[in-house]
């Protein structure tokens, strides 16, 4: 007799089996029968059971040989699942709107933010997302370094619902876990102008020790930088790492209205 496959610690296998955990994970994310849900990282199929019983259409990722095929025999009679077999940073992300409800790669957490809150922006609505505590707390750190951080943030409402206990998963990782709540929201900034904003950004944290004020002063004129300050609450004596958000889309909006576009980072 052979024995079931298990996950396997180093390549960072965790599977939630945690069916409380994986009904709220679905219930933040707001699914219903009309959605396309992307569950990255399938791995054999915990979460993705449950999201057939909701969603219109489910797309199961997994990159394990071994565990892809055990999903393709789990859904061989679904008719609203897909199983594809790849790393998800080679995955054709949909060009329609969709969801995520995952317990993602902890190895790869920063490549599937950028590929679903910058790369597809304009289609990623909303989802709920299991990762490592630690990456997830930097997201709302005091001061932000990561110029993808200020973006998600952005055009994004983000919230660290709570920590997940590691029974939860199967095996229990060593590392604590966290669910993320990601919901895409109106923005004064066009999607269209996404590439523009992160540069206009990276430029002004290129040194993150420097002040608003002679940060700001690489971009505007004096003048301009003393009315940023004024109309919008800034304090230009502050590290540049200090702005919020909200601080660092307005003074991107005013750079559109004030500078000249050959003035613009790119």
């Amino acid at each position: 007799m052979t024995k079931k496959k298990l996950p396997v610690r180093f390549t960072g296998q965790h599977f939630t089996i945690d069916k409380v955990l994986i009904e709220d994970a679905i219930k933040q994310a707001n699914i219903n029968s009309q959605d396309t849900v992307l569950d990255i990282g399938a791995g054999k199929g915990f979460i993705t059971v449950h999201l057939l019983k909701i969603a219109n259409n489910v797309v199961a990722i997994e990159n394990d040989t071994a565990l892809v095929e055990h999903l393709r025999k789990l859904f061989s009679d679904g008719q609203n699942v897909q199983v594809v077999g790849c790393d998800f940073r080679n995955f054709a992300v949909p060009k329609f709107p969709f969801k995520v409800v995952s317990n993602i790669p902890y190895a790869i957490t920063s490549d599937i933010f950028k590929i679903l809150m910058f790369e597809s922006l304009e289609n990623f609505l909303r989802g709920s997302i299991v990762l490592q505590l630690e990456p997830a707390q930097k997201l709302f750190s005091d001061k932000l370094y990561n110029p993808f951080t200020v973006l998600y943030h952005t055009f994004f409402d983000l919230k660290l619902l709570y920590e997940i206990s590691p029974k939860s998963f199967l095996p229990p990782p060593t590392v604590k876990s966290a669910l993320l709540n990601v919901k895409r929201k109106q923005s004064a900034i066009d999607f269209k102008l996404k590439a523009k904003y992160l540069a206009f950004i990276s430029c002004l944290l290129q040194k993150p020790d420097l002040s608003v004020r002679t940060a700001l002063k690489s971009i505007f004129r004096k003048s301009q930088v003393r009315t940023i300050s004024e109309k919008f609450g800034i304090n230009l004596n502050a590290q540049i790492v200090c702005l919020s958000p909200s601080q660092w889309k307005n003074c991107f909006l005013e750079m559109l209205k004030v500078v000249p576009e050959r003035f613009h980072p790119s």
